[in-house]
């Protein structure tokens, strides 16, 4: 179990380099897009200001699933993540959605102003640093197997694809559409809520104990292909945070002693972890009818 829990502290590493990202980014794109005239350029900082919460929330609820199990927490704290996710998601949401009323505003208002074209720079510059951070989340997600740093890691991609936009819109801008900066402010709102959604989706799916079809039927394929499975009765899979809590139900040759059956119960404990990193696997043996 201690590696389970140095690969959650490995990953609060991928939540800092987030949070001084965004800070220093954010601070960029909201002081030149303030000076320059770029809506498209301080929707996209307002949004790196929200993803500050949204890292804040992923490393505390980090540092909570490390917390071993207590009296009132049998199976550990891992949830703590996932309802970091979930709670980030909903501040997205809000700020996307007061980002997309501003874009409308200021669209149908007409005061859009064509910023200077030196600023598209700026925000390209940004798109390549927000990409080298996405690329470093998700290697260190998939190797500690953090849904809650994966799903920061989307968060970044999103962000580089709303700077990307910004660079764009800004260029337009210089052709003589003035308007194209705020139109990409608002598909900048647009990106953040469909992010929003899909951590907020994501988080619900697991916290009421939703797991994904394919792999549970791939976990059965391989029960039954360990030595001694005459049948799976059952299999049950729930997320707990980062990790996988699995039930399994496995009949056996009804001759077995208990202390066979107990080496089959083990045998398949050893190939969940070794084969599918699932380190909480409850196995209950029954003699074949």
């Amino acid at each position: 179990m201690v590696d389970v829990y140095e690969k959650i502290k490995e990953g609060e590493r991928g939540a800092w380099v987030s949070i001084f990202a965004y800070l220093i980014l954010s601070a960029l794109k909201l002081s030149i897009g303030y000076l320059f005239l770029s809506s498209a350029l301080q929707a996209d900082g307002l949004n790196n200001l929200t993803d500050i919460v949204a890292s804040v929330a992923v490393l505390i609820g980090l540092k909570i699933s490390r917390k071993p199990p207590d009296a009132d927490h049998a199976y550990g704290h891992f949830r703590a993540e996932t309802v970091a996710a979930l709670i980030a998601s909903v501040i997205m949401a809000l700020v996307g959605f007061e980002v997309l009323v501003g874009a409308a505003r200021t669209l149908t208002t007409g005061s859009g102003e064509a910023p200077q074209a030196w600023v598209a720079a700026v925000a390209l510059a940004c798109a390549i640093a927000m990409y080298g951070v996405y690329r470093y989340n998700r290697d260190l997600s998939i190797k500690t197997g953090s849904q809650a740093l994966m799903a920061a890691s989307k968060d970044n991609l999103s962000d580089a694809l709303v700077s990307l936009g910004a660079a764009i819109g800004i260029l337009g801008s210089q052709l003589g559409l003035p308007w194209l900066d705020v139109v990409t402010a608002f598909v900048v709102g647009l990106i953040i809520c469909k992010t929003a959604w899909e951590i907020l989706r994501d988080s619900l799916h697991r916290l009421t104990d939703g797991f994904d079809e394919q792999e549970l039927a791939e976990i059965r394929g391989t029960i039954e292909g360990i030595s001694g499975v005459e049948e799976v009765r059952e299999v049950k899979a729930r997320v707990n945070g980062s990790q996988t809590v699995l039930d399994v139900v496995v009949e056996v040759p009804r001759d077995l002693s208990l202390v066979e059956g107990h080496d089959i119960a083990d045998r398949i404990e050893a190939v969940m972890k070794d084969k599918h990193q699932i380190h909480f696997v409850s196995v209950h043996v029954e003699p074949k009818n």
